[in-house]
């Protein structure tokens, strides 16, 4: 076998999405019922849905869209990944004059067959910079 083809077969299959595009790890989507902590807003509660993306996903990685509903503040759209249990999440106010947008991160937890996290969130504009925590549950 030539150095190239040998070269060509290194690449392709050292590649994750290549090596393994099956979806093996869990699926967190469901709608989340959240109580939260925020540094300049204090105490609040959201809804949390997380849709996954099985075509933006493979092995034990997992793509998702976010979303969260904050009665009197309003709608964050965003995006999360997963690596198995811990979560990334992006997430902004559809308003952005407000500069509420920020990055979380989180562990998911099975308790009594329904998925729970916790997530610290950084918003690196908001009112100046802002952090904050999230306990949600899964409904249903």
């Amino acid at each position: 076998m030539s150095k190239r083809w040998l070269l060509i077969l290194v690449v392709l299959f050292s590649n994750p999405v290549f090596a393994d595009s099956t979806f093996i790890g869990e699926d967190y989507s469901g709608v989340y019922a959240c109580v939260g902590n925020d540094g300049h807003e204090g105490k609040y509660t959201g809804t949390v849905t997380l849709t996954l993306k099985p075509e933006l996903s493979f092995s034990r990685y997992a793509s998702y869209d976010f979303r969260l509903d904050v009665p009197e503040y309003g709608t964050y759209l965003g995006h999360a990944a997963a690596n198995g249990r811990h979560v990334a999440m992006h997430f902004a106010l559809t308003d952005p004059s407000t500069k509420d947008y920020g990055t979380g991160v989180a562990e998911m937890k099975k308790v009594k067959g329904h998925w729970r996290f916790h997530k610290f969130y950084f918003e690196p504009e908001y009112k100046g910079g802002n952090t904050g925590t999230e306990d949600c549950i899964q409904k249903g």
